[in-house]
């Protein structure tokens, strides 16, 4: 957080002004208990500094359990919020504000918090039981190990009480308004608009006048308490983003799932095909399904299915039918679907598997992220029976990623994995909403009559007769005269699908099928590596683009040579691939698992990559990769 300018104004005869300090870049955390509302806290912050021009990445925490155990440290939820003046990657590595809303909180977060950093702390909840919850032997407030921090004492409980004793509601019903407190004292204290978040809680509130009305005393009492009390002497300016941070255009706040979800119904308009979910809640996928079902304007049907393998048979169904069909899940619920997606390979339908990737194995830990589906989406089935796979890199390229997925399901007739995770589903960014106009064109022809003719001169319809450039199969719509055909999971006869044990049959069919997945057209991956000097190549996928894009920005900054490349596309690789591998002495790929995408590499090209993971269910943090970059540099 470096301090630009310094500011102090006063007027004869006025009190001095509060000190405005300028900033380029803030990193803000807000941490309490699962029921106190740090997410819709943290998501109100983050719409107003959206609104206000900055950019920003957003990194949500929180427990699996719906109601975890108050005041322990299992169940302290957080957001963290990075926003800045210039373009950034990353949620921040480290807070430069903690505001703790009980002892949980603070012991939870405190040791990610640097020396001199601010902490801003709810004094009211300290009591001896909740000290002893949190397993603290005695106050840190008053044992002075907060010494080496700003700390602001704050009672945020009895202040909120104190300003909602008029309301009408019961002393619990009021206390649950001290997040509102805690947010208006933070939009004083960062000079946050709050027009966008006074009409949120009206539109939110609106059937609970009484409701709406606490929220809002509570909100604006918090930006008052920050511009009267003394302890708050500082307050802290952050500019918009200047011109050179982003491209021209209409921007807006957007997290992955949500990005993804816009991607899924623009891909079905530009294919002119109704879009169709069959789907079963999982987290972190469940907001996908949520949003869409909010769309039946733009001929989307969602399907809430009993089970993931009731949701993905209604999904191939659809797709049989002429649908874009998607179905939306987790790592435990691909493996329940892995059947299906054989059977999907098998007819050479399209149909989108969308894995919201979450740690591991079995429920593992369902509300943290983790990239260890990759090899399951490789291998995951029986047979083989290979898929396309697409990787998104940030919150807003979801939304490219689906229609990349959706190109090439529906060019190429079969179903595609696209890979999130737990990161990039609920964080969220700048998104730069693209022009209609400039979206492809992914429309298709369905078979409308015999394509094959006999030997005696008869046209019939072949269902499996392939397009020469794509291998892909017709894809004839159910009840069209003529073009009845077979389906199920029994191979099929080259050309008329008809079930076949010929063992030749079998291993054409089988080789075909791996032909056109390695023959799907995609874009060569682009190397970043400014003046051609550098002898290490950092690799990365799906989310790790962020953290692994700023760890090379403060190595270059240091002068050191780094080349970095992404991969968007996992199954197959671009072709180049193999020719930029060998360009560099070294090679690191970091990962959040053991070294998926390297294992992969290192058996495709005979490369020696080498990997650098982690697996304790957060993102990279760009420090660390710094490190362990110049260290590989240095070896």
């Amino acid at each position: 957080m470096a301090v630009l300018a310094l500011e102090s104004k006063e007027k004869d005869g006025e009190a001095p002004r509060k000190t405005v300090r300028r900033l380029d870049r803030v990193v803000i955390r807000f941490a309490g208990d699962s029921g106190d509302g740090m997410q819709l806290t943290g998501d109100r912050f983050t719409s107003q500094t959206a609104s206000f021009g900055n950019d920003l990445s957003t990194l949500p925490n929180f427990p699996a359990e719906i109601r975890a155990p108050a005041g322990t440290l299992p169940g302290v939820s957080s957001f963290q919020l990075h926003f800045a003046d210039h373009d950034i990657l990353t949620p921040g590595d480290t807070p430069d504000v903690l505001v703790a809303m009980n002892p949980a909180a603070l012991r939870a977060n405190i040791g990610d918090v640097p020396r001199g950093a601010e902490v801003i702390v709810n004094t009211d909840e300290f009591s001896p039981r909740a000290l002893a919850k949190a397993g603290y032997a005695s106050s840190p407030l008053e044992d002075g190990s907060l010494d080496g921090y700003s700390v602001h004492k704050v009672p945020l409980t009895s202040l909120t009480l104190e300003a909602l004793k008029e309301s009408g509601l019961s002393r619990k019903e009021a206390e649950r308004s001290k997040n509102m407190f805690a947010l208006g004292l933070l939009s004083w204290m960062y000079h946050r608009p709050t027009g966008g978040t006074e009409a949120f809680l009206k539109q939110k509130f609106a059937k609970q006048p009484m409701v709406m009305a606490a929220n809002l005393t509570a909100f604006r009492t918090g930006w008052n308490f920050g511009e009267t009390t003394e302890d708050f002497a500082v307050s802290y300016e952050v500019a918009p983003a200047g011109a050179g941070a982003f491209p021209a255009g209409t921007y807006r706040n957007i997290s992955g799932n949500l990005a993804l979800s816009y991607g899924l119904v623009a891909a079905s308009k530009q294919a002119g095909l109704p879009l169709f979910l069959g789907s079963y809640p999982i987290t972190p996928a469940s907001d996908i399904l949520h949003e869409l079902s909010k769309h039946k304007n733009f001929g989307v049907r969602t399907f809430q299915a009993e089970d993931e393998i009731a949701g993905i048979g209604a999904a191939l169904g659809a797709a049989f039918g002429g649908s874009l069909a998607v179905t939306t899940t987790s790592g435990p619920g691909v493996a329940l679907k892995s059947e299906t997606i054989g059977l999907a390979v098998s007819l050479e339908l399209p149909l989108l598997v969308v894995d919201i990737q979450r740690g591991g194995p079995s429920t593992g830990l369902p509300t943290k992220t983790e990239q260890a589906d990759l090899l399951q989406a490789m291998y995951g089935r029986n047979g083989e029976a290979p898929v396309p796979i697409v990787a998104a890199a940030t919150p807003s390229d979801c939304f490219g990623a689906a229609m990349e997925a959706a190109r090439i399901a529906l060019a190429y007739r079969t179903p595609v994995f696209l890979l999130s995770d737990g990161y990039l589903a609920n964080g969220s960014e700048p998104w730069r909403i693209p022009e209609v106009g400039g979206l492809p064109d992914l429309r298709v022809q369905f078979a409308t009559g015999p394509n094959h003719e006999l030997a005696d001169g008869r046209r019939v319809f072949w269902p499996y007769k392939r397009d020469p450039q794509t291998l892909a199969r017709p894809w004839a719509i159910p009840g069209t005269p003529g073009l009845e055909h077979r389906i199920g999971g029994i191979e099929k006869q080259d050309g008329t699908g008809n079930i076949s044990y010929d063992p030749a049959n079998h291993d054409f069919m089988v080789r075909t099928r791996q032909a056109k997945i390695d023959g799907i057209a995609v874009p060569d991956v682009e190397v970043d590596d400014p003046d051609g000097e550098a002898k290490l190549l950092v690799l990365g996928w799906g989310s790790t683009y962020g953290p692994i894009t700023a760890a090379v920005r403060r190595l270059r900054g240091a002068g050191r040579q780094v080349a970095q490349a992404h991969l968007r596309h996992l199954n197959p690789f671009p072709r180049n691939l193999g020719d930029v591998l060998t360009r560099y002495d070294k090679v690191v790929i970091p990962e959040m698992n053991l070294g998926q995408l390297a294992t992969l590499i290192r058996a495709t090209y005979l490369v020696d990559a080498h990997s650098y993971n982690q697996v304790n269910g957060m993102p990279f943090k760009a420090e660390q990769l710094a490190t362990a970059l110049e260290e590989a540099i240095d070896g």
